[in-house]
């Protein structure tokens, strides 16, 4: 949470030191007058707004914090864009706001404000949804009121950085823009080392978002907002976790197959996530036992840990018996159990139909349409493994 203050904070810095520097920036820079910045001011505002409006459709109305290093890195791509598009002073003055729109390049820089404005809406709306979704509603105030005063901090610092190097250091307001788009690119990669879900999120928000065209319902209805809970789904392929985590505003620790958590490329993002691999009895006791106390003290610490109680891929597209083990996890901690089903993915090339996934195939069609469902929160302390099950059925119906 102090991350993400912190980089509500790194906001205010950038537009700071952005919007101070645009009235000069439209005489000595662009040629222009009092007009021009007016004109470069609304681009910036109007690429903010429409950013901030696209993060609800792009994030299929959940908090998708997977946009905040899309937001980062896109400001300062445009930053540094803006830097090359005019290092220096205009080759003419006293330009009008037309002169100024059919001068050659001034297409590129105009581009160059609104596209830093999107990306700005990227970055700092799910960061302002996160700070309020996962801020407990009786510390609220107390949060909002540090958090303005960090941004006073950070905006007093902004001005004071932009007098010190071009009063000081003769910087020009380009290279003042270049060193902010490196700063941004310096403090993001900072902010995602310490905070590794949002890159996280990001990777596996691209990932889904690129192969399929996912439809949530009941997500933001019945996922706590707060607090321990046990998500339980049926378990079609080997991207149904990955699915679940870019469907779920929370981190879940995802308790998956210790084979599954090892393949290539895709055990890194599993273990940012932190999720918690398991063996079968049989094959290793230790581990078992081990994910078992792992899931006790991630609920016991107020997470949200899914399983998939089939304990395996389905090799037939319906959904198998689920397994004692949920029993065991709500006997320890009878925390509520937010049932879900996944709908669309038995035809998908990571599934088992047809043959073991080894044999993979081409998908039946780009970007199918799959879906996530979640049904009312149940009690945790009567819920048992067969109810679970029956309830998974009900949710998903007769579509895998």
């Amino acid at each position: 949470m102090r991350n993400s203050i912190l980089g509500v904070s790194w906001f205010w810095f950038v537009g700071t030191v952005l919007t101070s520097q645009l009235p000069t920036y439209a005489v000595v820079n662009l040629g222009g007058s009092e007009t021009l910045y007016i004109f470069a001011l609304a681009l910036f505002s109007i690429g903010t707004g429409v950013g901030s409006l696209l993060c609800e459709k792009l994030s299929a109305r959940t908090v998708e914090i997977g946009l905040v290093p899309l937001g980062a890195f896109g400001i300062s791509a445009f930053l540094l864009d803006l830097y090359f598009a005019r290092s220096g002073a205009a080759a003419a003055g006293g330009l009008g706001l037309m002169q100024f729109v059919q001068a050659p390049g001034s297409a590129r820089i105009m581009l160059d404000l609104v596209g830093i404005g999107l990306f700005t809406g990227f970055f700092v709306v799910p960061l302002f949804a996160l700070i309020q979704s996962r801020t407990p509603r009786e510390e609220m105030s107390r949060v909002i009121a540090g958090m303005n005063i960090q941004n006073a901090a950070f905006i007093v610092s902004a001005a004071v950085a932009c007098i010190v190097l071009q009063q000081f250091f003769g910087w020009t307001i380009p290279q003042v823009f270049l060193a902010l788009a490196v700063a941004n690119a310096v403090v993001a990669i900072y902010i995602f080392t310490l905070v590794p879900e949002f890159l996280m999120r990001f990777l596996s928000w691209v990932l889904v978002r690129a192969m399929y065209r996912l439809r949530l319902h009941g997500i933001e209805a019945n996922v706590p907002d707060e607090g321990a809970a046990l998500l339980v789904c049926n378990h079609v392929s080997y991207m149904d976790a990955l699915i679940l985590s870019a469907s779920v505003p929370r981190p879940v620790r995802f308790v998956m197959y210790y084979r599954i958590f090892e393949i290539p490329v895709m055990s890194w993002i599993f273990r940012t996530a932190k999720a918690i691999p398991i063996a079968g009895a049989r094959e290793n006791p230790e581990l078992m036992q081990r994910a078992f106390d792992e899931i006790e003290a991630a609920l016991a610490d107020g997470q949200i840990v899914g399983i998939f109680p089939e304990g395996a891929l389905t090799r037939d597209g319906e959904i198998a018996a689920f397994k004692s083990g949920v029993e065991k996890i709500l006997g320890k901690r009878p925390v509520p159990v937010v049932p879900m089903a996944l709908k669309g993915m038995w035809s998908s090339m990571w599934s088992h139909r047809d043959g073991r996934m080894h044999r993979m195939r081409v998908p039946r069609r780009f970007r199918a349409h799959i879906e996530v469902v979640a049904g009312e929160v149940l009690d945790g302390g009567s819920a048992t493994a067969g109810q679970l099950e029956a309830r998974v059925r009900e949710l998903r119906g007769g579509d895998a």
